[in-house]
């Protein structure tokens, strides 16, 4: 069987977030930040014009996702102990962990559907959305494959990959 794809690795796909992790034994890191970097591969069959995707269409797609997460404190919004709970009066949030407790405006963070910021997470996070958006945004793409790597530091990244089913 033939099969194609895209890779995108491009200097504009990143994004600088801060975020903690929560480890396994209840300790976390101390609130910092990451400059991050995305690379991107999509398998899908060759349209009728060679084509797997237009690469002038995807990028400002996944810029777009990005540029979401930028400048933005990211929390993990299914972790079972952390709490982050509108203050309205403020226009900000409060963010409870066990002892700690940060008050930061509504629009400098974004709560995520993880259990954790980690890379592979962030990474399954991006993945699985843009497996939502791109065949909703670009015509006729059956996407066979996906595989995201989000880096948070050179040489260290967390990957989400997807096959579909056949």
């Amino acid at each position: 069987m033939e099969r194609w794809s895209i890779e995108l690795e491009k200097e504009a796909f990143k994004f600088s977030a801060a975020h903690f992790l929560i480890f396994p034994d209840g300790s976390a890191e101390r609130l910092h930040g990451h400059n991050y970097r995305v690379f991107l591969e999509v398998d899908a069959r060759l349209s009728r014009f060679g084509l797997v995707i237009d690469f002038q269409k995807i990028k400002p797609i996944v810029r777009e996702l990005l540029r979401g997460l930028n400048e933005r404190l990211l929390l993990p919004g299914e972790h079972h102990e952390l709490r982050v709970t509108p203050l309205d009066a403020e226009d900000a949030v409060e963010v409870t962990y066990r002892e700690r407790r940060y008050v930061i405006p509504t629009a400098d963070t974004l709560v995520l559907p993880v259990n954790n910021t980690s890379t592979e997470n962030l990474a399954a996070f991006l993945g699985r959305t843009l497996l939502d958006l791109l065949p909703k945004k670009l015509d006729d793409l059956e996407i066979d494959g996906l595989r995201l790597a989000v880096e948070e530091t050179a040489g260290q990244r967390g990957v989400y990959r997807y096959t579909r089913d056949d």
